[in-house]
């Protein structure tokens, strides 16, 4: 079992240090006619560190050839702006997003219509293209944001570092499942309370906090194996539930414009959170199922060596991370 935890701790590191947190969130494309004849696209990319996601938008008029009128990065995106006065009608184009059939990626579109009336649609690698209509379109369904909350999770390594250190420390089931259960509750909480009353932190200090957590876990898991028992080891659950409250404010850094908004907002978050449980869960079941399947293997010295060089890996992710998010945050990077 040991091996397979140093193998998932190994495997997540090398993701951290290249794309450190978040790097498949949804891309996000707002059309907004703001007069007869003039329109506002804003184009939101995700962003792998300081790479783009390879994403390109194009509007089968041409719209989207022209430089943007604004480009800047924030927050995980970078963000591009157009401002179009044309006399050709937006109804009839077709949207495709190149280079969507080649990641994981979704693409939230939404188009809103000068009378108020708004089409919103969930572009994936296997439907990179859409055709506009004038009509009001469809809203995206709510299973999607039930899938959202499952891809997130799995495809949030800093997340995941800190679900796989809580697996090395906390040896009872029981507790294992109530901390992790109390990780999710705390990122509900401030994911819901940055979506509904806008409380937000600035992104460089959250992604810092984050990664702080995850070194401090490390930290835990080696004092624990020298047999030191921190307060991770005697209250895992409330642990996980102070460090939850950051990671639940990462969550919220790249959905407030993407669907989490507008009507059945508090149905959408419900859903999402329901994913990011089934998410970690799954990821804990098999962690748990392949390592039980390993450990038979094993001698107890080589199961000791293991989990000690696990708890290091999981410790000097933590480390970079902390110290790149902590120069990004000083101004210094």
């Amino acid at each position: 079992m040991t091996r397979f935890l140093a193998l998932c701790a190994l495997l997540l590191t090398g993701m951290f240090s290249n794309a450190q947190a978040h790097e498949v969130r949804p891309a996000f494309l707002e059309i907004k006619q703001v007069e007869a004849q003039r329109y506002r696209i804003v184009w939101k990319q995700p962003t792998m560190g300081e790479v783009a996601v390879r994403l390109i938008p194009h509007l089968s008029n041409g719209w989207l050839e022209r430089l943007p009128e604004d480009q800047y990065a924030a927050a995980g995106f970078l963000v591009r702006t157009w401002n179009i006065g044309s006399s050709d009608s937006l109804a009839g184009t077709t949207l495709s997003i190149e280079g969507l059939e080649y990641t994981i990626t979704d693409v939230l579109v939404q188009v809103e219509w000068l009378d108020g009336r708004k089409a919103q649609t969930l572009l994936r690698a296997e439907e990179p293209q859409l055709a506009i209509e004038s009509s009001a379109g469809r809203e995206v369904t709510m299973p999607v944001f039930l899938n959202q909350g499952i891809r997130h999770i799995l495809a949030g390594v800093d997340h995941l570092l800190f679900v796989l250190g809580l697996i090395l420390i906390v040896r009872n089931r029981w507790m294992l499942l109530k901390a992790v259960s109390a990780f999710t509750v705390a990122h509900s909480i401030t994911l819901a309370l940055a979506m509904l009353a806008k409380v937000t932190l600035p992104g460089p200090l959250v992604e810092a906090l984050i990664a702080l957590s995850i070194l401090t876990l490390g930290v835990e898991i080696v004092r624990s194996q020298r047999g030191h028992a921190g307060l991770t080891s005697r209250y895992p659950w409330a642990v996980a539930f102070v460090f939850g409250l950051f990671h639940g404010m990462g969550f919220a850094g790249g959905l407030a414009d993407l669907g989490f908004a507008g009507r059945d907002l508090v149905a959408k978050l419900a859903l999402f959170n329901v994913g990011v449980e089934i998410g970690q869960l799954g990821f804990i079941a098999t962690v748990l199922l392949v390592g039980n399947a390993l450990l038979s293997r094993q001698d107890l010295g080589r199961r000791a060596a293991t989990m000690r060089f696990a708890a290091y890996v999981v410790g000097i992710a933590g480390a970079y991370w902390t110290f790149a998010t902590s120069a990004a945050l000083l101004g210094v990077a």
